[in-house]
């Protein structure tokens, strides 16, 4: 189980103690979460943050695109330090495009779904995809209760990436927990986000090596 902490939960004005906690932990992956206030109703920080997360750890950066237009700053996402970025279906409408310009510019490519959005919409493109984000909750706010709807969704994108010869991670954002993790584990998800469930927890590494072994 790939594990992608999210920064979002983080503390902010000890993010560089937070990134060094994360780079020092179990986790494969920091999960960044880049909100405009357009596409989602919040805003959370840009590329000099995404900057100094990367001057503290060489661990994978999973940046994760909720924002309007995301076309105009991929060259300025690799710039700053993403190796993943995902943006959403639903922002984007030459995905196609989007896709291979972010593949382009050296970075892993990745689509994510919200939770309204069936994973069918995504059967032409997925085998030039690295990873499929689905998300769990209504993207824009941390701390959300886990859709339970979800488990069915990723047992149908498991079996459209079989379909369809693509070997896309299967990523998991929102309400993920021990208990929710398992069950999505055993639909076939390949990689969690945890946010609040970490940072809020006694002890966060702990918590990340928990997850690690689902």
């Amino acid at each position: 189980m790939i594990v992608s902490p999210s920064v979002l939960s983080c503390d902010f004005g000890n993010i560089e103690r937070d990134t060094k906690l994360l780079h020092n932990s179990q986790a494969d992956w920091l999960h960044i979460d880049v909100m405009d206030g357009v596409f989602v109703p919040n805003i959370s920080f840009g590329f000099p943050v995404l900057e100094a997360i990367r001057k503290h750890t060489n661990k994978t950066l999973d940046v994760h695109l909720m924002i309007a237009n995301p076309d105009q700053y991929l060259e300025a996402f690799q710039k700053s330090g993403a190796d993943y970025l995902t943006v959403h279906y639903e922002a984007c409408v030459h995905l196609n495009r989007t896709i291979a310009r972010i593949k382009e510019l050296g970075m892993k490519a990745g689509v994510a779904l919200n939770p309204h959005t069936p994973v069918s919409v995504l059967e032409e493109i997925l085998p030039s995809l690295d990873l499929v984000l689905i998300m769990s909750v209504n993207p824009g706010f941390g701390g959300q209760s886990f859709i339970p709807s979800t488990i069915s969704k990723v047992k149908k994108l498991k079996s459209l990436l079989s379909s369809t010869n693509a070997n896309a991670i299967i990523e998991i954002d929102g309400g993920v927990n021990l208990i929710t993790g398992k069950e999505l584990a055993d639909a076939g998800a390949n990689a969690l986000v945890a946010g609040s469930f970490v940072f809020n927890s006694a002890n966060p590494s702990q918590t990340i090596a928990e997850l690690k072994a689902l």
